[in-house]
């Protein structure tokens, strides 16, 4: 298997709907790409791009996002999310983002990762209930 390389890159996209809308997701009263969507949407381009490259038994998660949402997108816009790899520190990952529709770029930030043993971060998760 290749080794995970800085300046790799991975696109996702989305479709904004009703069911990712500001008004939907409660964090607005528009019908609009949520901000919720569209942190979501570049998670999910930097979660994707380091996931062949785990081992086995092992996950990101989520450990900080910073993000400017510049631009609105209705319903109907196509929406491509990008994260590229800025660097590597033990297990934790560090990308930027970015987020597109038709128009241009919508958001624009930085993103953290870290990798964990799936099995004791969910242990330790579930004995909080």
């Amino acid at each position: 298997m290749n080794e995970l390389k800085i300046g790799a890159e991975n696109t996702v996209s989305a479709k904004v709907n009703e069911n990712n809308t500001a008004l939907t997701m409660q964090s607005g009263n528009l019908e609009v790409f949520a901000t919720p969507a569209v942190s979501a949407l570049m998670e999910k381009a930097a979660f994707e791009l380091v996931m062949p490259y785990l081992e086995e038994g092992t996950a990101t998660v989520g450990t900080m996002i910073f993000l400017e949402h510049i631009s609105a997108s209705p319903v109907g816009a196509d929406i491509t999310a990008s994260a590229v790899l800025t660097g590597i520190d033990g297990r934790k990952y560090f990308f930027d983002v970015f987020a597109y529709d038709n128009a241009g770029l919508i958001a624009k930030g930085k993103h953290e990762r870290f990798c964990v043993k799936t099995e004791k971060f969910m242990q330790k998760a579930n004995s909080k209930l």
